[in-house]
């Protein structure tokens, strides 16, 4: 081989040719319970950026790896295909988004093929199509029929740029941003679609713990999310108003009750702001529910507590949200830090109810909150009859005793509002009656409702496209309008992975049992920003169809892994900041066998990572050195002989087959390719060092070969063929080890720390060509004498070592070697035994005589005066070396 490295063109080129005629990664449909590997889909942009690169090499990586350990496995690639961008692109370009989007998935199917993706292409789904869309549809209305769809006026997050409404989610940082293009939401009443998730609320929360095989981030983030707090809604009269729910969970607290506030658009707020040009003033230019501090404005009324009779002052304050509890709240500014900020700036009374608990047979100490709210639970203090009682128990009490009080759950989880007022989506599949019948479903034969021809106009094209909207009614046959808002698009991500199992059905979204024995995925793979939207939605699907459609499981996901940013100089790659690296180039410049490699190698795909060229040439210096290695073996087999060194590199092969496939378990994809470039490093040294046994040998580079197969998998269906291995690596047997990884890992230790002491002394003592190398094995009683130590939990140590004949035996050295044991206890590790380790230290001693050109001896300290073993101990033999 030439220095330039293989020819990974014409490599790439060849293996996926044969992959395609061998139809390798065919799932047929009568496989029973195969692994179901998954990377979340994308959109089609119209190019792979390295984020999918990464993604997509991940699920690729694990699904060869499990169909080398003999597994049938599923996996499929499909295309998010409906959206706004594309919409966009079509009216900036004066031409449809249908088209526009099949132009970038045949872009993006033909760059993941050169990307070597091992996908099932007949399972290949787009959204945008009616045979997948008509499925959404259907799905509309079965959650229709089972009452957990709801139309009604609501509030919404409008985007004025992209003309649409936005999903709570959809909404980003403080300053309220399009999560697309970076523009302030605003806020409109739209009759709009709503999905009843909140009827899901309870089980979403409480099954999040049996989510064993996601990162607890994501199940954290969907706690918070869905908000449950338990707490009390209790009934506070406003003058002139009648009487006005208020949720708290600080019922306790109740006798601090200084003020009552509204929010902005509470039903009482906009009548008293009919009235009252301050109020009206306030909530029309000032209130702002996102600012850094409270802000709000008294009104005339006063509210009753009805654990008091006291009259107290009614403000609207615009951090009281309509949405959040009933839009109504007790202020309590000694216990609530944001209710004492308000009361402070409105100079409203701050009362102390709550004391910290204090020590038996003591007064509880009132704390000052004229400065800063006391917001832990304690003892009522200033409460009356109810002074004395922990928090807790005056919750209890209070919510009994209080008339119009009861115990309740509020969730911060909101309806999934999925109405969007755009072309590009699946039509919600509904008829709006001109006489009685008001909002009728399409009938299931009536299914798809296809979209029309685009119309390029300013907001919604289904609007302008007359002939389409104008239809009949299904009940009473009289005239009609269709509705012209589409599904938000994580509708049709919310159960695609059901759809992969029978693509082309026509009579269902999916085979009710096929999907019962494939699903759940066993491994999904995608970003974190998707934790409160998609997996959220997902979850709520999957339990609707197993309540109602019969599905076996209620989670969609067994395992979830969300992958790292690809960065570049510590910054997240976009078009906007000018730092993208195209795969594109990286693939006709080094292949795709080393983009993947070094990606894979680069870090945990958990965690971000640098792109580096330097990076990426390396690892392309390493898949050419390996082939020559190869090319090589088959020039000229080797002829050595089965002895010490043959021995270590075979225990080096299997400690790296069983370390490497327990980190493609975890996919920790980075310790396992650590591993595989050692013992690649290791094999090189073997054949320089001296003719290796061929049968050794070639185990090693077929070890290699295969371990490196689920990520440069080109490259190892070339290398295997040279090995004159019969069939293709993507379905070669994974190769097998039985160790004890708990001693490999002790072996490796030795051998590493042995051969740093040897740089160290030669460093320090400046000898420039050792003459010989003499490593000596520590004396067996100090073996003893460290079991000892790790297993005794005496405080006189060495008195107990000196119980043993043969310890004592040693006089001062044992002494001032228990002295070391004793002045370490707490770090002692148990080592190789003293056999072991002359044997261990013995199979590497080439490695030494390599490193430093000189022979090397291995022997017992018994072999040795004590003058040359007095320093050796377990894990750290003594070292003389000859100058």
């Amino acid at each position: 081989m030439s220095d330039a490295g293989y020819d990974h063109a014409a490599v790439e080129r060849r293996w996926q040719e044969a992959w395609d005629d061998e139809d390798a990664y065919r799932t047929p449909d009568d496989v029973e319970d195969p692994t179901y590997v998954l990377g979340m889909y994308p959109y089609p942009s119209g190019k792979l950026h390295m984020g999918h690169v990464r993604n997509y090499t991940i699920t690729d990586a694990y699904a060869r790896y499990r169909r080398m350990q003999g597994e049938e496995v599923l996996h499929p690639m499909g295309w998010d295909a409906f959206g706004l961008p594309a919409e966009n692109a079509a009216k900036e370009r004066d031409t449809n988004p249908r088209d526009w989007t099949f132009d970038c998935i045949d872009t993006m199917r033909e760059q993941m093929n050169a990307m070597g993706f091992g996908y099932d292409w007949e399972r290949e789904i787009a959204t945008c199509t009616p045979e997948y869309y008509q499925w959404n549809q259907w799905l509309f209305s079965r959650f229709h029929d089972e009452g957990l769809v709801e139309r009604r006026d609501a509030e919404v997050n409008w985007c004025p740029h992209c003309e649409t409404v936005l999903a709570d989610e959809q909404v980003e940082g403080e300053a309220e941003l399009c999560w697309r293009c970076d523009t302030p939401v605003e806020q409109r009443e739209l009759e709009q679609w709503f999905l009843q998730i909140t009827k899901y609320a309870d089980e979403l929360l409480e099954a999040i713990d049996d989510l064993e095989g996601w990162p607890n981030s994501v199940r954290q983030m969907q706690r918070n999310w869905i908000g449950r707090q338990y707490g009390t809604e209790l009934d506070f009269d406003i003058s002139g108003h009648g009487s006005v729910t208020a949720f708290t969970t600080r019922v306790d607290t109740i006798h601090g009750a200084t003020f009552f506030a509204l929010a902005p658009d509470h039903p009482i707020s906009e009548a008293v702001a009919a009235e009252d040009d301050d109020v009206r003033h306030f909530i029309e230019e000032k209130a702002d529910p996102e600012g850094d501090e409270p802000n709000g404005v008294a009104t005339d009324l006063t509210a009753t507590n009805p654990a008091t009779g006291e009259e107290i002052p009614v403000y609207v304050a615009d951090f009281v949200l309509s949405d959040v509890g009933t839009g109504a709240l007790m202020a309590v500014p000694g216990h609530d830090e944001r209710d004492h900020a308000f009361a402070q700036k409105m100079d409203e009374e701050i009362v102390p109810v709550i004391a910290p608990e204090p020590e038996a047979g003591e007064e509880p100490v009132i704390p000052d909150v004229s400065e800063e709210a006391f917001t832990d639970d304690g003892v009522l203090v200033n409460s009356g009859e109810y002074d004395g009682l922990e928090s807790e128990t005056a919750r209890e009490r209070l919510t009994a005793d209080i008339e119009s009080a009861e115990e309740a759950t509020q969730y911060q989880l909101r309806d999934w509002g999925i109405s969007r007022q755009r072309y590009w989506g699946t039509p919600i599949p509904v008829i709006h009656c001109h006489d009685d019948c008001g909002a009728v479903m399409v009938p299931d034969e009536d299914l798809p409702v296809e979209l029309p021809e685009f119309i390029n106009t300013t907001g919604n094209p289904l609007d302008a496209a007359d002939e389409w909207k104008q239809t009949t009614c299904p009940d009473c046959g009289g005239e009609a309008t269709r509705e012209t808002d589409t599904m938000d698009t994580f509708v049709d991500s919310s159960w695609y992975p059901l759809r992969f199992v029978s693509p082309d059905l026509e009579d269902a979204p999916f085979d009710l049992e096929q999907a019962n024995d494939w699903l759940p995925v066993d491994q999904y793979v995608g970003g974190i920003e998707h934790a409160v939207m998609h997996l959220l939605y997902s979850r709520f699907f999957t339990k609707v169809l197993a309540d109602h459609e019969g599905l076996a499981h209620r989670e969609p996901f067994t395992n979830l892994l969300a992958q790292g940013m690809v960065q570049l100089e510590g910054e997240k790659m976009s078009k906007s900041k000018g730092n993208v690296v195209s795969p594109q180039r990286i693939v006709e410049e080094y292949g795709a066998d080393t983009a993947r490699l070094f990606m894979m190698q680069a870090a945990q795909p958990e965690r971000d990572f640098d792109w580096s060229e330097e990076g990426v040439r390396s690892t392309y210096a390493y898949l050419s050195r390996l082939t020559e290695m190869v090319a090589d073996i088959t020039a000229d087999e080797p002829d050595g002989e089965d002895d010490a060194v043959a021995s270590y590199v075979r225990a080096e092969i299997d400690a790296t087959v069983a370390i490497a496939s327990a980190e493609y378990d975890e996919l920790t994809f980075n310790r396992a390719l650590r591993e595989t470039q050692d013992l690649t490093r290791t094999l090189r040294q073997y054949a320089a060092h001296t003719d290796p046994h061929a049968e050794t040998y070639r185990r090693g580079l077929s070890v290699v070969v295969r371990l490196l197969a689920p990520v440069a998998p080109h490259l190892a269906e070339e290398l295997w063929e040279e090995l004159g291995q019969d069939g293709l690596v993507v379905d070669a047997e994974w190769p097998a080890a039985e160790i004890d990884r708990e001693r490999v890992t002790k072996r490796r230790q030795l051998v590493q720390n042995t051969r740093e002491d040897i740089r160290d002394i030669v460093d320090v003592a400046g000898i420039e060509d050792p003459e010989a190398i003499e490593v000596v094995v520590a004396p067996e009683w100090k073996y003893d004498a460290l079991e000892i130590a790790i297993e005794s939990d005496a405080d006189n140590l060495i008195g107990e070592l000196m119980q043993e004949s043969h310890i004592r035996e040693q006089g001062d050295a044992a002494a001032s070697y228990g002295q070391d044991l004793q002045a370490e206890r707490e770090a002692l590790s148990t080592t190789l035994d003293s056999e072991a380790e002359h044997a261990a230290l013995e199979s590497a001693a080439w490695l030494i005589e390599r490193e430093f050109d000189a022979p090397v001896s291995v022997v017992h300290a018994v072999e040795v005066p004590e003058s040359v073993h007095k320093n050796a101990e377990p894990g750290r033999p003594a070292i003389e070396i000859e100058d």
